[in-house]
């Protein structure tokens, strides 16, 4: 602020107002303090040592001051919300109107600029007046209000204790004498240290204008939609009249009887004439101004400041999120009531990561496709987008109005579905299917390939958690045909892109239920009540006791895209102090959550779910995009979570009735069948998400984590078909027994041979046909080398029959067994047939035989 040059006059009555007072002019002290104090018998010595042990220092706290929160519209910020205890904004010399200061000295304290704090002609008559038994007078100056406005707000800054502030509000602005004399030394020292012109500022920023609103800035800004910089002498005229009696006088209040609007606001034009003619009086306007002003109407334009997240509109879910993150963040303050105080006191500038563009497309989409309203069911549905690589939130819409009020009903509340239960949001939801890329990150991460084959089979399942052994009996139905599909042998590619329940129940056989829990925390994944996460089997496909935030379940997308780089969310991208200083923006670390390898392959294979599975009703094929599809029992809870590399964004539609609800599959909603809304709402915001913000091609998958998997067959002939089973289930493989037993020299009922045989090196996963022993087979002899007949003899003589091959075998001697098929040492039943491969001898016979025999 400029310094202004004091006058000879003005520094004369400070040296006398601080040196009379306290031993030099003693004169000048009893005509000043002696009336306040005869009546206590105190002498005009002793008084002079009494206003002499009063402290002179005042410390200028920080203005309470408004907080406002914006949103990102383009290049442009944008208002959504102011928070205040009282409405001010702090302005400089150079931003007040010459009108407001003129208008406060004429009015308030005439003599400002002349004396050194205390206006001793005031006070005198105040004294006398008050003394006399006659209406109390102030005859404070400008300085002493300040003084008095400074101590009253130090008093709402140090406590909200009820008791307290009222024992501080006495001390500080009662009608006592003692608070007078205090408020006159302060007044002195105040001067010793600041000019006219900083004090006069600080007078005009600090009063109060009727209500919440402080500050000729926001006096201007709410009664006449202007600042004050730009005020009409007739408009400073009228603010500075109000502050004579705030809340008589104010013109927002138009069924005030003695200051109505009929009457043109009869008493504030009074004391605004009073201002006016005191303004030119003082020589402060000319004769012609003044005859403007006086004859202009008081005609009000009440501009009403964004008060609380109530008034942001669509966005107000989003406002009360960044209202939540400050009270539960230390960096405002070491408790809650603090930081609720820092939000409404400390004049904060909080600029969001709020995408204006984009939440205004998903905040139409959604309204359009589920109504705040719905016959015979609660309806509730969200959308929620954030950056991958930043947590930065971009957008949060959901379907109802917020409302703090009861009274309200249907359609209204305060509860946002979007975010945990610490943050303002519910207890959140199921998540289904959306649940199962957390098995899929698990099982990467120990190594698994996404094309491993598991036993998809339905059957019962066997699992290993940290509380113990857990069995899944009988185990999950699959989807798509009323839950009666038997599963079978799948990759794990397919198990995901067509969402098939007992393809996850089979990989977590293979894992441990509590890493997976953990590694969907380190995602972002928690519980929105902030319950630890279960590990029951039911996990593995979301439908335990488990319910996420749907800004958790983006989250955890977005980590995935960002090549396994987890950001906590974040609302808030910079915040502007009071005084012009940023604050360090609190939670805005990152940290590698699972490699990159395992990130870009589970990306991979999602994005397969949106091209060839179960979600591609939601791509909007406008770039590379990734995601899974979620639906809970009953179709309570539908979702739709998908991420390019630039947006992840959650989509939910459900019924927030705990029973006695229509499944979603079997509702029609706008024209939509309640199941199928994500898909529209997804396509709709991925599209907006390309056009915004672009996206890059997936990184390539991990070959190591994409490669096909080759065992052994275990050799289990002669076992028996349990034993075989078992060994062939640990190995890998399904397993299938054929119903027809085969000839062999096994022990009836034992197992004779498997396909692929023993020792074949196959696809894991691959099915092992297990034939069973009638225990009535014959080892086929050995006849190769010998002449023909003595080699029929010999296997007719064990019960064989006997065949010639069609061609005979070049060279050798003619008529000499070349090959027999079964081979010698093989099983052949009684009766079966042994051909046998003739040479044809050095001559030949192109190769013909002589056919059967």
């Amino acid at each position: 602020m400029p310094e202004q040059k004091r006058t000879a006059r003005g520094v004369v009555g400070g040296l006398l107002g601080f040196i009379g007072l306290s031993a030099a002019a003693g004169v000048l002290v009893t005509a000043t303090v002696t009336p306040a104090l005869a009546v206590t018998g105190i002498t005009a010595n002793s008084a002079i040592g009494v206003f002499d042990d009063l402290p002179e220092y005042l410390e200028i706290t920080p203005l309470m001051e408004k907080s406002n929160i914006y949103a990102k519209d383009g290049d442009k910020n944008v208002l959504l919300a102011s928070f205040y205890e009282q409405n001010r904004v702090e302005v400089q010399w150079d931003e007040i109107s010459q009108y407001l200061k003129d208008a406060a000295v004429a009015t308030e304290d005439n003599r400002y600029y002349e004396h050194g704090g205390i206006d001793l002609t005031g006070t005198l008559r105040a004294v006398v007046s008050n003394q006399l038994g006659e209406d109390t007078q102030g005859g404070s100056s400008i300085t002493q209000q300040y003084v008095k406005n400074v101590r009253i707000q130090k008093c709402e800054s140090d406590t909200d204790n009820k008791e307290d502030l009222t024992k501080c509000y006495d001390e500080v602005a009662g009608v006592h004498y003692s608070r007078k004399l205090k408020e006159m030394r302060y007044a002195i020292g105040l001067e010793k240290e600041y000019s006219k012109d900083e004090i006069l500022r600080g007078y005009l920023n600090i009063s109060g204008f009727g209500g919440v609103i402080y500050g000729v800035e926001s006096a201007a800004n709410y009664y006449f939609g202007t600042s004050a910089k730009d005020v009409t002498l007739a408009q400073a005229a009228t603010i500075m009249g109000i502050v004579n009696n705030p809340n008589l006088l104010r013109i927002d209040h138009p069924d005030n009887e003695a200051n109505g609007e009929e009457n043109g606001y009869a008493l504030t034009k009074k004391r605004r004439d009073v201002v006016l003619v005191a303004m030119k009086h003082y020589g402060k306007i000319t004769d012609e101004q003044y005859k403007e002003a006086i004859n202009t109407e008081i005609t009000p334009n009440i501009t009403s400041p964004k008060g609380g997240c109530a008034n942001a509109g669509a966005n107000a879910y989003f406002c009360d999120y960044v209202t939540k993150v400050i009270a539960n963040n230390e960096a405002f303050g070491d408790t809650q009531a603090e930081r609720v105080s820092t939000l409404k006191r400390g004049g904060l500038d909080i600029y969001t990561s709020l995408d204006l563009r984009l939440q205004n497309t998903e905040g139409n989409a959604l309204h359009a496709a589920v109504p705040s309203t719905e016959e015979g069911m609660k309806l509730g549905g969200t959308a929620t987008s954030i950056e991958p690589g930043t947590g930065r939130i971009l957008a949060m819409v959901q379907n109802t109005a917020y409302s703090n009020s009861k009274d309200k009903g249907a359609g209204y509340t305060a509860v946002n579905y979007n975010t945990d239960k610490a943050y303002g949001g519910s207890s959140g939801f199921q998540p289904g299917s959306t649940w199962k890329t957390m098995v899929l990150v698990e099982w990467l991460l120990q190594g698994h390939s996404i094309n491993e084959i598991v036993n998809a089979t339905k059957r019962d399942f066997h699992y290993q958690t940290c509380e113990g052994p857990a069995n899944w009996a009988p185990g999950p139905k699959n989807s798509g045909d009323g839950g009666g599909s038997p599963g079978g042998m799948f990759s794990v590619q397919k198990g995901i892109t067509q969402s098939i329940n007992t393809v996850l129940a089979a990989m977590g056989e293979k894992l441990d239920l509590c890493d997976i829990a953990n590694t969907a925390e380190s995602l972002g994944a928690h519980s929105a009540s902030g319950a630890d996460l279960t590990h029951y089997p039911t996990t593995l496909i979301g439908t335990s006791e488990d319910t996420i935030a749907p800004l958790s379940m983006a989250n955890a997308y977005a980590t995935l895209a960002a090549g396994g780089m987890h950001c906590e969310p974040r609302a808030i991208d910079k915040i502007v102090k009071a005084d012009g200083s940023e604050m360090e923006v609190p939670g805005t670390s990152c940290d590698q959550a699972i490699p990159e390898n395992v990130a870009a392959t589970a990306v991979q294979a999602l994005t397969q779910v949106m091209t060839q599975g179960t979600g591609r009703g939601g791509n909007p094929y406008a770039g590379p995009i990734f995601g899974k599809t979620g639906t809970t029992d009953a179709y309570k809870d539908t979702w739709l979570v998908t991420s390019s590399t630039k947006v992840a964004n959650a989509v939910w539609v459900g019924n927030l009735n705990s029973s006695n609800f229509t499944p979603m599959n079997h509702k029609w909603i706008n024209g939509q069948l309640g199941s199928q809304i994500k898909f529209g709402l997804t396509q709709t915001i991925a599209s907006k998400t390309f056009e915004l913000y672009g996206g890059d091609p997936f990184p390539e998958a991990d070959k190591n984590l994409t490669r096909r998997i080759l065992k052994d067959v275990p050799d289990v002939v002669g076992q028996s078909v349990e034993d075989a089973t078992s060994s062939l289930d640990d190995a890998g493989f399904s397993v299938s027994v054929s119903e027809d037993q085969v000839d062999s020299t096994v022990e009836a009922g034992k197992v004779a041979s498997t396909d692929p045989a023993g020792g074949a090196r196959v696809n894991s996963g691959s099915t092992i046909t297990i034939y069973v022993s009638n225990g009535e087979g014959k080892e086929v002899p050995d006849v190769v080398g010998e002449k023909y007949n003595s080699a029929k003899k010999s296997l007719e003589g064990e019960g064989f029959k006997v065949k010639k091959a069609g061609s005979c075998e070049p060279g050798g001697d003619k008529d000499t067994v070349a090959s027999q098929d079964p081979g010698a040492g093989e099983t052949g039943g009684d009766g079966s047939t042994v051909t046998l491969t003739l040479y044809c001898g050095d001559k030949g016979d192109n190769g013909k035989g002589d056919g059967d025999d």
